[in-house]
């Protein structure tokens, strides 16, 4: 790893701002050199509720100019990668004595008008006792308000960034941990240990970013020598994910009577998403699980409102991450402001550093811009913006165009069953003719290891998405791991490290 050439940029942290900011800059003609030390998304970005939305909420919170830039970019993003983000209706039951009906009305209203919606449908009003969202619910609410949001598939999201900005010339490490970054001549002097030999490489940059998420005050404190750093607050978020609770394309916005609120959203077409909680978390992010508390008050909350209740034998996942949230002092984990605020320190004469804090999946590509201007105000400009009218890897088709290419995918390749077709368009979009490549029957496809995954994908994967176990295929690329089995996936990690022996031993 490393070498002796300068880069312009070198990026801590392979989450989606990371991978952001390293696909803007590259795109631009910076040099960028980005290192995380485990999975692309391993942490927060892949623990999310999986959403592109304005913040609703946040809205009580004053955060206009969040929610504003927040809805204005739903469509964006939804445009540049329609395979991995589609729209989504949400319904929120209008339940007396939480929040006024006047008020869900009036921030539903700057919902629909300040965020230049297009393409998404606006909000409307349903009968709870004839409309079909009403049937899995209580028969406690009489009307709803139904709006618009979108889905995304977040891990995908960062590891299509990633994509793009290599194939723009970034050089993208993963496992690869930063022990030290020092000031000297002008440079940062980064020392990167891959986490597989143990074997270290110097790589020189003009300006270091600290996009390390949860990470980030540690980065400061242990390779960057600043002692006693602290800058964020780390909230706990953790989901639940259960047998399918209703049959309806939309999801539920659910308020708690503690003021809270909860989603449960159609996930992977055979189940249901359910959370999300908001608790200070201390400890190692990489250690984060959801507790016991924490699952049954998910539980309790949904089963407020559905008929059939949420019992802990329904769950059949869970996921947990760490929001590292700028520290603004507020008292409760859910007032804790969710804007970004990026920091650059540059003493005279040498070289700067610009750290990361906060933010939210929505807004990663204009966080990326706004830091592409700090980084130019330092290195001097290079090429003009441009990612908010480029397709991501993969999703260059229109908005309304998935099944279309679902068909035009089965027509070149009609031994796909429609299901595999679909899932395939839906996580590499166009690409997915790059990965199926000559194949001209299922057999073609190699090894078989379980529901509908076979070998020709795990070696795209593994050469073009960074994969190395199996955890990275079947619980951030491809949420496979809710239907294969243990053995299966045992089975998984057998061949794929014998796919890495085999690379290794051919490099030598």
């Amino acid at each position: 790893m490393g070498g002796e050439a300068i880069h312009d940029i070198f990026i801590i942290g392979g989450g989606i701002n990371g991978c952001g900011i390293a696909r803007d800059a590259a795109g631009r003609g910076f040099s960028v050199y980005l290192a995380e030390m485990s999975d692309l998304a391993s942490g927060t970005s892949s623990g999310s509720t999986k959403l592109i939305h304005g913040g609703l909420r946040y809205l009580e919170f004053y955060e206009f100019r969040l929610v504003r830039e927040a809805l204005m970019e739903r469509e964006v993003i939804w445009r540049s990668a329609p395979h991995i983000v589609w729209p989504l209706r949400f319904v929120l039951p209008h339940a007396k004595g939480i929040r006024p009906a006047w008020m869900i009305r009036l921030g539903l209203f700057l919902y629909d008008h300040i965020g230049g919606r297009r393409l998404l449908p606006p909000t409307r009003t349903l009968d709870m006792r004839s409309d079909a969202a009403g049937k899995p619910l209580k028969k406690l609410f009489r009307r709803a308000f139904e709006y618009s949001d979108c889905w995304v598939n977040d891990a995908r999201l960062v590891v299509l960034n990633a994509r793009d900005a290599a194939d723009r010339g970034a050089t993208i490490r993963t496992r690869a941990r930063v022990t030290n970054a020092r000031r000297e001549a002008g440079l940062w002097i980064v020392t990167v240990e891959d986490a597989a030999t143990g074997e270290t490489a110097t790589v020189r940059a003009r300006l270091l970013v600290n996009a390390a998420g949860p990470w980030i005050d540690e980065v400061l404190s242990q390779a960057v020598g600043q002692n006693g750093a602290h800058n964020v607050r780390l909230v706990q978020g953790s989901h639940i994910v259960i047998e399918k609770k209703f049959a309806d394309p939309r999801a539920y916005f659910f308020q708690n009577r503690d003021g809270r609120i909860i989603f449960a959203i159609p996930y992977e077409n055979d189940y249901t998403l359910i959370g999300t909680t908001d608790r200070d978390y201390e400890g190692d992010p990489g250690a984060v699980t959801i507790t016991e508390s924490e699952i049954d008050y998910l539980c309790a909350a949904a089963s407020e409102y559905f008929v059939e209740p949420v019992r802990r034998e329904d769950i059949v996942w869970t996921y947990s991450a760490v929001r590292p949230l700028y520290d603004d002092g507020a008292s409760k984990a859910q007032e804790a402001t969710r804007d970004y605020v990026l920091m650059a320190e540059a003493p005279a004469g040498e070289a700067p550093l610009i750290d990361v804090f906060g933010g939210k999946i929505t807004t990663y590509r204009r966080l990326a811009e706004h830091m592409l201007e700090k980084i130019e105000g330092f290195l001097g400009p290079r090429g003009a913006k441009w990612t908010a009218s480029a397709p991501l890897p993969g999703g260059d088709f229109a908005p309304d165009g998935f099944e279309r290419e679902v068909a035009s995918l089965r027509a070149a390749y009609p031994f796909l069953e429609a299901a595999h077709a679909a899932r395939l368009v839906r996580l590499y979009g166009t690409r997915a003719r790059v990965l199926l490549g000559p194949a001209r029957a299922v057999a073609d496809l190699g090894r078989h290891f379980g529901a509908d995954l076979y070998e020709a994908e795990i070696r795209y994967l593994m050469t073009h998405e960074w994969a190395a176990t199996a955890e990275d295929v079947l619980w951030r690329r491809t949420k496979r791991g809710l239907r294969l089995t243990p053995r299966e996936a045992a089975a998984l990690e057998d061949y794929m490290r014998g796919i890495a022996r085999e690379r290794s031993t051919a490099a030598e």
